[in-house]
């Protein structure tokens, strides 16, 4: 075995054994990140525990990176192939991005759901949909809390804003006035597009093989048929011949 193919063989048993505490760590960040953004008025020793936490997972996630990054074979192409990543752990204001590893929680979930492609969809769909209305919702509301001229106090105009913002409804009584915040609308809308899009495309995917299965067993049933038929004819045919036979011989079958 090739030094690159070993370097790749441990790389991978990295990732995989780094997915499940790597899916709670997400987890944890997320009830850490959320906790003073809904509950503004919680308690300086429960602030301090949620700061801690969310320092710790990101700690977490750049070991993860470094480790990739060093049984990486090709480390440039590593670097081209997750900039998300690194620019995760590497700019302070992207931190909230972090929560987009909770992406990992629907292939869990996806594991011990229906196994059919439509079961498959409608746990990509919910999960990621509510993932994604959820974290705007917070982000959003982190930004423009405090801000000057905002008219998003709390998380619940938050929340209201996102499902507005992603169902492109835009009632426009909840709106962001901060950078910051119009970055997170900037990414709500596209992820919104974006997820439109795959469900868009799966669903057409899977009533395409639902239709070719269908017109398959047609066409097999068909096939069947006309084999019978052929039999049918066949076995007639042989029985006219043996009747023809017996006639020229003067003794008819009764």
């Amino acid at each position: 075995m090739s030094v690159e193919a070993v370097t790749a063989s441990r790389r991978e048993r990295w990732e995989q054994a780094a997915e499940v505490p790597l899916t709670f760590a997400a987890v944890a960040f997320l009830v850490a990140y959320a906790v003073p953004i809904i509950w503004p008025a919680t308690s300086a020793g429960w602030r301090l525990a949620c700061q801690i936490t969310v320092t710790a997972v990101w700690v977490l996630f750049v070991v993860d990176y470094a480790a990739r990054l060093a049984l990486s074979t090709n480390r440039r192409r590593f670097v081209e192939r997750n900039l998300l990543d690194l620019a995760v752990i590497a700019l302070p204001v992207l931190r909230p991005l972090r929560l987009l590893r909770l992406v990992a929680l629907l292939a869990i979930l996806n594991r011990t759901s229906a196994r059919t492609l439509r079961g498959r969809v409608v746990t990509y769909v919910v999960g990621g949909t509510l993932l994604l209305l959820f974290v705007g919702g917070l982000a959003v509301t982190d930004a423009e809390r405090e801000s000057g001229g905002a008219n998003i106090h709390g998380f619940g105009d938050g929340l209201w804003w996102a499902v507005t913002t992603m169902t492109t409804v835009g009632y426009g009584d909840r709106y962001p006035v901060t950078t910051t915040g119009r970055w997170v609308a900037v990414a709500l809308m596209v992820g919104g597009i974006a997820l439109l899009g795959v469900v868009t495309a799966t669903l057409a995917s899977w009533l395409v093989d639902r239709v070719a299965a269908e017109s398959q067993a047609e066409q097999a049933a068909t096939r069947a048929q006309v084999e019978s038929l052929a039999r049918q004819v066949d076995e007639l045919h042989e029985r006219l011949a043996s009747w023809s036979a017996d006639m020229e011989q003067g003794s008819p079958r009764s």
